[in-house]
């Protein structure tokens, strides 16, 4: 999928630097051209010599070259490229592209360019959770750029946390399904997917026993098809899928905020099992066992982001599905909570104990429409997330 594909590859400042390294492999075992800038900071951590040597071609580094700059280099530089991937990219230099700044060559290729971008970051934790960071990622994704990570993990400040570059096996996939021409090309939508835990004290809380399968499948099979997919996930059981944009909440209300901010998109799958009350004051401690007996919780109803979203009247997406995850009248509930909270499609099953359903490898669902009940065969959750990302695609290009 990538054969003949160029890849303007811009490796900044960071110990990150290194995997761009084996990045530049990956992307040439898989047929794509690379073509590496490399700027003074990023020269810190990886040679100029290696980073040459391994895409076979001169790595650029120089805004004023005057062998280039006879030509405008930097400019046809920028656009002639199918994808200018920055990786690592240092929040340095997302607030320069943010704020149109361009006083070296990554910069101004990257303010120049009419080539979609793609930014994997990686950066102290406390820089990427810092607000003005925050602000400045909410800028780049309103004009257009995708983001592959990051991960959390141990920093090399000794550290943990959010800020840890993709690696390559997750930056590949991401320009794979970037560079697609699969059906989604070009669409934006959002999938939630797992469980949500929500606190009764610091170590308990409460939730049900989704693994979060079927909504990572639904997020790799619309990936698979070219679709920018935002993954949000509560605390699931399976690994998130590669090459997709990963927003990992604990509790309902962290969610609901999750999705707004992810909003708008072309579309929203609301695959996760979002617990339907939470404690309404989750204590601060432990509770214990008291002779006085058992502690008396008092509920309160968590968001409908569902029936939120489905309700919108501005940003919202052209195709809004639902999950009914049911234990009896699957259909009739169904058909209701589709009317109830206003989404375009539900996508039904049995969840009770003899389907073996929740958490298996295989789904049986019905899909609920303005066009009545489908009942779809027994099959995979990989293949139920493909017929599904099918019917997405057909859905909006309509």
């Amino acid at each position: 999928m990538l054969a003949g594909r160029h890849i303007l590859l811009i490796i900044s400042g960071g110990i990150a630097a290194y995997k761009s390294l084996e990045l530049i492999r990956r992307l040439q075992d898989k047929g794509a051209r690379v073509t590496p800038v490399l700027t003074k900071s990023g020269a810190e951590f990886v040679t100029p010599l290696s980073v040459s040597a391994l895409a076979g071609t001169p790595v650029h580094q120089e805004l004023f070259d005057l062998t280039s700059e006879a030509e405008m280099g930097h400019i046809q530089l920028s656009r002639s490229a199918d994808l200018l991937v920055v990786a690592p990219v240092t929040a340095d230099l997302m607030a320069k592209m943010a704020q149109g700044l361009a006083n070296d060559l990554a910069s101004t290729l990257l303010l120049a360019t009419d080539t979609p971008v793609m930014l994997a970051p990686a950066m102290n934790v406390r820089m990427w959770e810092h607000p003005a960071t925050q602000r400045n990622i909410a800028i780049l994704k309103e004009d257009g750029v995708s983001f592959v990570g990051p991960n959390d993990g141990s920093m090399a400040c000794g550290e943990f946390g959010p800020g840890r570059m993709a690696e390559p096996d997750e930056i590949l996939t991401a320009i794979t399904a970037k560079l697609s021409d699969g059906p989604l090309k070009g669409k934006r939508i959002l999938v939630t997917s797992g469980p949500t835990h929500e606190p009764i004290d610091p170590v308990r809380y409460i939730a049900n026993r989704s693994s979060g399968a079927q909504g990572a499948a639904v997020a790799r099979a619309l990936r698979d098809s070219g679709a920018e997919v935002v993954f949000i996930t509560g605390p699931a059981a399976v690994r998130p899928p590669e090459g997709v944009q990963v927003v990992a909440v604990e509790s309902a209300r962290e969610m609901e905020a999750a999705v707004q901010a992810a909003l708008p998109a072309d579309a929203g799958i609301f695959a996760a099992a979002v617990a339907d009350w939470r404690v309404a004051s989750a204590s601060d401690r432990k509770l214990k066992k008291s002779k006085d007996g058992l502690p008396v919780l008092e509920f309160a109803e968590n968001p409908d982001i569902l029936k939120a979203v489905a309700r919108m009247t501005k940003d919202r997406p052209k195709l809004v599905v639902g999950f009914a995850a049911e234990t009896n009248d699957v259909v009739e509930n169904a058909t209701a909570k589709r009317k109830r909270k206003g989404c375009d499609w539900i996508v039904a099953n049995d969840v009770s104990p003899a389907t073996g359903i929740m958490g298996g490898s295989e789904n049986a669902v019905v899909l609920i429409s303005d066009d009545g009940a489908e009942e779809w065969p027994r099959m995979g959750k990989d293949d139920v997330a493909r017929k599904l990302a099918a019917r997405i695609a057909v859905a909006l290009a309509g």
